[in-house]
């Protein structure tokens, strides 16, 4: 069944909005922050632990996925769903990100993008039209446009030529989008500058998507203040009463900006990726386990953490893991780490329920860049 998103409440002084997508029989509320499972996996954890921990949309890669096992293989396992055993709702990204990754800019033509599969260093072409019918395979509950995925600090005439391009992609996409369960999002993008992120916003609107994307904000390590000047210049052109997705975010303050200024979606590989070194949030910052202090720190990682992680284990015993390398460490770091997240959203939800955001950000704030052992 396709899913359906409808806006329940808007905050009296800021952006932020409360949402609920209905799928499957299931409410999941937003705003929302979706795990990453770039092949058909989050990292370390199986559909179960990821359920476990409150999580509605999660991420899977095209990319990816069209390499290996390839896109007919998940189709005659059933889909995704079935493929990989998870049963909420599942989103697909482009591929685009990975392919610009790869490619040079002489490789960008109208066409599409050539490049080299990073596998075998065959020569591969993905086009719009080529990237949905790899999402339509995949059967996931929302696919995303193929777009051009230009650096931060790429030139203005640079990034107005590939919002150009971006739009024609985005109408070759449309065409060739079969899929009926399937919503299908546009991308914007535009970086800081707000006339190409409103011309990029109201051109992509036109072609009436289920859902928008705000793109181009975690690619570059541009500022801070950059990256919210996109959030801002794209969310005030897009339809109230559809979801938006901010690609790629997963700083904690970064999401809660983002609700403010109106997104609904977050994405990052930041939790999974952050336990393999080490590293856990809280919330008085992030902290890296691998310090000599924690030997024997007979805490858990966070007292007010509700995840199985902090329930059953200290930080003595997952710095010991960390150290010999064992994956169990990794595993019970990703688990309080993407919690971490999940429960940030769900007291982001209460805040804009209680029309108290600013309040919530400037507490947040203090703690986590202000607190006492924060070790970023």
């Amino acid at each position: 069944m396709k899913l359906d998103f409808k806006v329940k409440k808007e905050e009296s002084r800021t952006s932020a909005r409360l949402g609920e997508i209905y799928y499957n029989g299931k409410i999941y509320k937003t705003p929302m922050f979706m795990p990453v499972g770039t092949q058909a996996t989050v990292k370390t954890l199986s559909p179960e632990e990821i359920k476990e921990m409150e999580a509605g949309i999660i991420l899977s890669n095209t990319y990816h996925l069209w390499l290996r096992p390839g896109e007919e293989i998940v189709h005659l396992a059933g889909g995704l769903h079935k493929f990989m055993n998870y049963d909420g709702p599942i989103l697909t990204d482009s591929g685009g990100f990975q392919v610009f990754s790869l490619a040079k800019p002489k490789d960008i033509s109208e066409e599409g993008v050539l490049f080299k599969n990073h596998l075998n260093g065959d020569q591969l072409l993905l086009t719009p039209e080529k990237s949905i019918e790899i999402q339509n395979k995949l059967d996931s509950d929302i696919a995303m446009s193929f777009d051009e995925c230009p650096p931060a600090s790429a030139s203005y005439e640079y990034l107005k030529q590939s919002i150009e391009r971006t739009i024609r992609w985005a109408k070759r996409g449309k065409m060739a989008h079969k899929n009926e369960k399937q919503m299908l999002f546009g991308i914007v993008q535009g970086g800081a500058y707000e006339d190409l992120r409103k011309f990029s916003a109201l051109e992509t609107v036109k072609l009436d998507f289920d859902g928008y994307s705000i793109g181009g904000v975690a690619n570059d390590h541009e500022s801070k203040e950059d990256m919210y000047k996109a959030f801002e210049y794209s969310t005030k052109y897009l339809p109230k009463e559809k979801l938006r997705y901010a690609m790629g975010i997963g700083e904690p303050i970064d999401i809660i900006e983002g609700v403010l200024r109106g997104i609904d979606l977050f994405d990052c590989v930041s939790p999974t990726r952050l336990a393999r070194h080490g590293h856990a949030f809280t919330s008085l910052g992030k902290i890296n386990l691998k310090n000599a202090k924690y030997k024997k720190d007979f805490t858990p990682i966070s007292e007010d953490c509700d995840c199985y992680t902090c329930k059953n284990y200290t930080k003595a015993y997952i710095k010991h893991l960390i150290n010999c390398e064992e994956s169990f460490g990794a595993r019970l770091l990703s688990i309080h780490n993407i919690r971490f997240l999940i429960s940030l959203t769900e007291k982001i939800r209460m805040a804009i329920q209680n029309d108290t955001l600013l309040e919530f950000r400037q507490e947040f704030l203090q703690n986590y860049y202000g607190g006492t052992y924060g070790e970023e």
